[in-house]
């Protein structure tokens, strides 16, 4: 039996950024969850959708601030629930600095026209 994800999430990460791999975790959970939480205020049903088909996320990677920033003002264009992660700097990074981009979830079909060039974390 095959099965079509319709729904999905993805979390934008900067490669160029000297982040651990737990920051880098931590910052996409961070935009995972303010996007899930976008989502619920713009497109409520989708979440349940996106529930039942297992809630899938994919993490992805750009190279530069200009990079993420290009991606999460496409998504905002595009009126997907999406967000930019700042870091607050108590550790790794400068306040302020922008490490991750949530989008979704949402249509994939949507999602794909954004960043199916991107590869994968």
């Amino acid at each position: 039996m095959s099965f079509k994800i319709k729904y999905k999430q993805v979390i934008i990460l900067r490669t160029d950024l000297k982040m651990s791999a737990g920051k880098k975790v931590a910052q996409g959970c961070h935009a995972s969850v303010i996007a899930v939480e976008n989502a619920r205020k713009m497109y409520p049903a989708i979440l349940g959708s996106w529930g039942n088909e297992g809630q899938r996320k994919i993490a992805l990677k750009v190279q530069s601030e200009e990079d993420l920033i290009d991606v999460y003002m496409l998504a905002k264009s595009m009126h997907l629930p999406c967000c930019i992660i700042q870091d607050a700097g108590l550790t790794q990074l400068e306040p302020g600095t922008k490490t991750a981009v949530g989008i979704g979830p949402a249509l994939a079909s949507d999602i794909d026209k954004i960043t199916r060039t991107l590869k994968l974390l």
